[in-house]
């Protein structure tokens, strides 16, 4: 059986893992207008986009594979789970294929994304939980915001956005309520 790494010793569930001087490397990428990153230690490799395998049945959020060096990575669409419109791709998209817990498992997922912009560190004391009010999608599927310069960065939670796929209104509704690309 293989072991799952160790989390670090600062990080708890659904937690941001902040070093010991309020630091986070991350990844920061686009999907549609937001700036979204992740923990870089969880990336595992960023793809120019590959042919993709629809999912007979699949939830839209994950409705797709690509075969990578002999592996099956699932496509996760973020744009699905905050309720964004579908866009086709352009030369910037790219998969960042992550690794991350889910239900006890190891697993890894690749993300479409818009643009990849670059790894860099975030301050804890630019951060903030995400507002009561003014959000686009689920306040429960972005763990933080964080301020760099002028842009706010969105850390969202993925554990718990992937989780909702075991809920049938786990995402607003169903597949009925959202939206697809004409």
């Amino acid at each position: 059986m293989p072991q799952s790494s160790p989390k670090p010793e600062n990080e708890v569930d659904g937690a941001t893992a902040w070093d010991a001087n309020g630091q986070l490397e991350v990844l920061t990428f686009e999907v549609g207008d937001e700036r979204l990153a992740v923990e870089a230690v969880t990336i595992r490799e960023i793809l120019d986009l590959l042919p993709e395998t629809p999912v007979p049945g699949a939830h839209a959020l994950v409705g797709s594979v690509i075969n990578f060096r002999g592996k099956i990575i699932p496509i996760a669409d973020l744009r699905i789970a905050f309720g964004m419109p579908l866009e086709e791709p352009t030369p910037d998209s790219r998969i960042v294929v992550i690794e991350i817990e889910l239900d006890g498992e190891e697993t890894q997922i690749g993300l479409r994304t818009d643009k990849v912009n670059e790894v860099t560190l975030l301050e804890r004391t630019t951060s903030a939980p995400p507002p009561v009010l003014g959000m686009r999608w689920r306040r429960t599927y972005a763990r933080e915001l964080a301020r760099q310069g002028e842009a706010v960065i969105v850390l969202p939670d993925l554990p718990a956005i992937f989780a909702s796929l075991s809920h049938p209104q786990g995402l607003g509704g169903g597949e009925a309520s959202m939206g697809h690309a004409a």
